[in-house]
Formats: structure tokens, sequence, C-alpha cells
């Protein structure tokens, strides 16, 4: 699983050395794996535990990524900073998303790249590729959407829901 994701990542992203956030970071999982590619990355989460947790997976790994308790909704970071903004199934609960949207473009250099790995699950919950397109800045000039439902292993197995990439830059 985690190969094939890998193999994906390296499609959308630019080469080595791309300073990325990784919005709603976890456990580092997502963060491990983009520095692992060569990138640094800076990872922001609101719980203090997950952030415990995505350092001392980056240690083991031995990488150097610097990890914050934040807010994702209201990053407090420093405008037009980074190459990429990944976010992972994290837009969709905040409040307001096309505002966060916006906000998340301050934080990306000119011709920077956002990456919105999202869905619409049978629950009920999510946002549409449909929505999110919406949402973006007209700044985005290329917009890619890349349906991730019908390639089981992504995600460890045949999904119904809609799942998703968007890459706009």
């Amino acid at each position: 699983m985690l190969e094939t994701w890998i193999k994906l990542l390296i499609t959308w992203l630019p080469n080595a050395n791309a300073k990325i956030l990784d919005v709603g970071c976890g456990t580092g999982s997502l963060s491990v794996v983009l520095a692992g590619l060569g990138h640094k990355v800076t990872g922001i989460d609101i719980s203090p535990v997950m952030i415990s947790l995505a350092q001392e997976k980056a240690a083991k790994h031995g990488y150097q990524i610097s990890f914050h308790v934040m807010d994702a909704a209201f990053p407090q970071l420093a405008s037009q900073q980074f190459d990429v903004i990944v976010c992972r199934h994290v837009l969709w609960a905040l409040p307001e998303p096309q505002k966060v949207i916006r906000r998340w473009t301050e934080l990306l250099k000119q011709a920077g790249r956002l990456l919105l790995i999202e869905g619409y699950w049978g629950t009920g919950a999510g946002l549409h590729a449909k929505e999110i397109n919406e949402m973006l800045p007209f700044s985005f000039t290329n917009i890619s959407i890349q349906n991730l439902s019908d390639n089981p292993n992504f995600w460890g197995g045949d999904v119904a829901d809609e799942r998703y990439a968007i890459i706009a830059w």
C-alpha cells in the first residue's frame, strides 16, 4: 500500500528539496514519506499527542522534520514559504473550508502547489471533489482531479465512496 502512495506522490510533487507543509500531519506517517523523498517537511496538527508521536517517528527514521502543535484552519506560519501544501483527509472536517484554502494559499510561494487528498464517504461526511474545485482561488491556473476510489491498493481494499486528489498550482 505504501509503495502505491509513494509512486503517486512522486508524480504530484516537484523534484527533491521542496519545502512542504503537511497540514493535519497526525502521527507523521506522510511527513516521514515526504522527507524520505528528499523534501524539507514541516508538519502541523492540533493534537500535542499526535505531534509527539510524529516527532518520535521522524527521529526513528533519522529525519529532521519540524513539527508544531497548530490549528490547521488558522496556521500561524510566515506567508509565501512553502512550495507545496499537502493535506490528507482534514479539509472536510474544518469550518469554512473555502476560507481555510485561502489561508493556506497565502503560505505558498509563487507557483506553489496545493495537494488535497479528500473524499466523500458513504456516511455522508466529507466533501465532493467538485465542491473543493469550486472553492479554489482563481490564482490556481492548473487544476487536476484524480480519482483514487478505483484503486484498492491505496486503501487496503475496495472502497465504494468518492476518494480523490486535487492538485492545484
